[in-house]
């Protein structure tokens, strides 16, 4: 008999009781958590920001200014760099969503042929291997100034993820499902949407999760080349004139909005994947 076994047959009197930790854990419940241990992790973030800066003065002031400094920057230019965070989030968004169809697509397009991922695969690699950031002028001469070169170079940093979550979810059915869709005579497009699809579905998100942060990325390199508005383009303004407070208030609201973005991704797949929490094991 394994140990498991042993365990399972004990008495449940002799099985042993909660921690007070654990049961404080229970008390507290996952929406607790959730979002105190983020607001604590930023707390403890700003608290070293500021003993850096304030207190021991270890980094110089426009390298860094101290966080007391970077809020009332942020106040006394709300009005700009709220307006600049629209912009900001706008691109994102709708880069982020270009790039999710576009990779979705190609994903499956790759895992429907063995000789069309064969054909494909290193061109992909390539593409993601070159220097977004070298792109940048290339990309303004070719499409102009505005959306079009930031929508792009968000474009190239999120896609491959996706490719590559979406091709990898596609092709690793559990065997046990697709024995199962054999079995019942399912159709090639029934076993895609009941089985393969579904199955696939977490790997996916797992390259959207990868892909939103590299799309707020995308976003402020674009604005630096080409942007009319938005915050990276306000970054390059203050720091023209040496108001490097305000261009750090505005590195904080991209870091926010980066943040929201992805918890807000997190809950979508946590709306639309509710049986991956009950069948998965947990920390």
């Amino acid at each position: 008999m394994t140990e498991l076994q042993e365990r399972a047959a004990e008495p449940a009197t002799t099985r042993p009781t909660p921690t007070p930790a654990r049961a404080g854990a229970r008390r507290l419940g996952p929406g607790s958590a959730a979002i105190g241990l983020p607001l604590l992790g930023v707390l403890v973030a700003m608290v070293a920001w500021w003993l850096v800066t304030s207190v021991f003065h270890l980094v110089h002031p426009a390298s860094l200014p101290p966080p007391e400094d970077v809020f009332r920057a942020l106040v006394e230019n709300w009005s700009v760099l709220l307006e600049a965070t629209g912009a900001t989030t706008l691109s994102t968004v709708v880069g982020f969503l270009l790039s999710t169809v576009a990779g979705v697509l190609i994903g499956l397009a790759l895992a429907a042929s063995r000789r069309v991922e064969r054909m494909f695969s290193p061109l992909l690699v390539a593409v993601n291997a070159v220097p977004k950031i070298a792109l940048g002028p290339l990309l303004v001469v070719s499409l102009g100034w505005g959306q079009k070169p930031i929508l792009t170079m968000v474009f190239l940093l999120c896609f491959f993820p996706i490719v590559l979550s979406t091709a990898t979810g596609l092709t690793t059915t559990p065997a046990e499902l697709a024995e199962l869709a054999r079995s019942l005579n399912a159709s090639w497009w029934q076993a895609f949407r009941k089985v393969r699809f579904p199955a696939a579905l977490p790997q996916i998100f797992v390259g959207l999760k990868v892909a939103m942060p590299l799309a707020a990325i995308g976003a402020v390199i674009g604005e630096f080349q080409a942007g009319e508005a938005g915050l990276g383009y306000q970054i390059l303004q203050f720091n023209g004139v040496g108001a490097y407070s305000t261009s750090w208030a505005a590195i904080v609201l991209i870091a926010t909005m980066s943040i929201v973005l992805y918890f807000a991704l997190m809950l979508l797949e946590r709306l639309a994947l509710p049986w991956v929490r009950a069948t998965t094991s947990s920390r």
